[in-house]
């Protein structure tokens, strides 16, 4: 049974290599870029699972899955592919500052524990111990998840390419999808759904099963040309390196630090990523980077850190995250009027985040449908 799947970011690559287990199905990616473009180029890999508020439904359960996964899938894809996935173990640092409702946190630090998860609320005394590095008067306490992580969006994207291609997956690169190509024979009905033969690309037909778009902000376009558009719209983030030279506080002890939006996220070698901003298009599709917004994201990572004003910028970058319109993040399952053509796309902010549950979802979706 032939998949096509269209997009290469990480939730392409990681839909790839979850088919690419299946031994029945013969797995093809089509991107007009290479992998790890666009949205999972510009994003931080924060992954903000057990310290999200969302605690029920499927929002918890595809973080909760993902989570999980990320344990045993870094050492899986190293193993596989000989590669190296900078993947941060020592959890996240959210810094409370005034104002912040405590019983909140303490309501989720009991959810989480009755789940199975550790959550610790640290007082100003016991951040001050661990991180004097961190020294902002208006913080108030913080809270620790020592089970959440970071991991490199590029290098996991990547890598899962690379195990997709050992397991037998074709990818073919600097090919534009067109449209649905008529069949000669009348579309087959399945429920009063329409079945897709096949897609006319930039290097001819391709036929499938089953065709899943994973392709972002492009995902808006594909729908469109099979007549039921997506309506998928880009908020632009900003992000920054910044190199200090030496670690912030204890070296042995480098969380990503998040506080009001922003993020410290450590990299090695006394290099920091600082990010993100969040920019709404204003009455076109074009959004020009705001250089006061990344520079008031800098500025609160200061504020949080004052080590960080020695720091020097090595580069700055930005990406465009795909955003559902009118609907919540992100939009998993049949494009309707298709029986066979499936999303995984519009993840927002959360694409390397939801990126296994992801695969997962589609999985299922084709296996419990083809037997």
């Amino acid at each position: 049974m032939n998949v096509v799947i269209i997009g290469c970011g990480v939730i392409g690559a990681a839909i790839a290599y979850e088919l690419s287990q299946v031994k029945q199905l013969k797995v093809t990616v089509v991107d007009r870029q290479p992998p790890a473009q666009d949205s999972t180029g510009a994003a931080l890999g924060v992954l903000m699972g057990i310290i999200s508020h969302k605690i029920k439904g499927n929002a918890w359960r595809m973080r909760q899955t993902s989570i999980q996964r990320y344990e045993t899938l870094i050492p899986e894809l190293e193993a596989l592919t000989g590669r190296t996935i900078p993947f941060n173990r020592q959890g996240i640092l959210s810094l409370c500052l005034e104002g912040e409702n405590f019983i909140e946190w303490e309501k989720l630090l009991e959810i989480r524990h009755s789940q199975g998860f550790l959550l610790e609320i640290w007082d100003t005394a016991k951040l001050k111990k661990i991180c004097p590095h961190i020294d902002n008067e208006k913080i108030i306490g913080a809270i620790y998840s020592p089970g959440d992580r970071q991991v490199d969006p590029t290098a996991l994207t990547l890598a899962l390419v690379d195990a997709a291609l050992n397991h037998g997956v074709t990818f073919k690169f600097g090919v534009d999808v067109l449209g649905e190509e008529p069949h000669p024979l009348p579309r087959e009905q399945e429920g009063g759904e329409n079945f897709c033969h096949q897609l006319e690309t930039t290097e001819g037909k391709i036929s499938a099963d089953w065709f899943v778009i994973a392709a972002g902000l492009g995902s808006s376009q594909l729908s469109s040309q099979l007549k039921h558009m997506i309506d998928i719209r880009p908020v632009l983030g900003q992000a920054l390196h910044v190199r200090l030279g030496h670690s912030l506080g204890n070296p042995d002890f480098q969380p990503v630090i998040t506080g009001n939006d922003v993020h410290i996220v450590p990299v090695g070698g006394g290099d920091y990523w600082v990010g993100a901003t969040v920019e709404f298009p204003i009455n076109s599709e074009e959004i020009p980077p705001n250089k006061q917004l990344l520079e008031f994201v800098k500025q609160q990572a200061i504020a949080f850190c004052p080590d960080l004003a020695k720091a020097n910028t090595i580069r700055t970058w930005s990406g465009l995250r795909p955003r559902p319109e009118g609907r919540p993040a992100p939009i998993i399952g049949k494009l309707p009027g298709f029986s066979n053509v499936l999303l995984a796309t519009g993840h927002y902010r959360n694409g390397v985040l939801l990126a296994p549950a992801t695969a997962d979802a589609i999985r299922e979706m084709i296996t419990n449908n083809s037997q």
